[in-house]
């Protein structure tokens, strides 16, 4: 893991990002992390990391969350039953 100010980072961006397909760079202002920059691989690998960061989508689970636990949820089954009939028809037809 590789630390560096915001000073730093503004001077030397492209060597920070570099570093950062390696390894973690932790940002600091004033000596208190605010910020990282993360290797990312592969698109599914960035969706997953915004997601987890996403105020809205947090909000979202924890709204379902809460209506599983009250028992407003349905069940395993049901849910891939409702998937199955509602699977669009492929481009070729089949």
């Amino acid at each position: 893991m590789k630390i560096a100010s915001v000073a730093d980072i503004k001077a030397k961006l492209s060597s920070y990002l570099k570093a950062s397909e390696e390894e973690l760079v932790v940002i600091t202002r004033n000596g208190k992390a605010v910020a990282a920059i993360v290797p990312v691989d592969n698109d599914e690998e960035l969706e997953r990391l915004v997601l987890a960061y996403s105020k809205q989508f947090q909000d979202v689970l924890a709204q379902a969350r809460t209506e599983i636990s009250e028992g407003h949820g349905i069940t395993h089954e049901a849910f891939w039953n409702d998937l199955v009939r509602e699977e669009p028809e492929s481009h070729d037809g089949t």
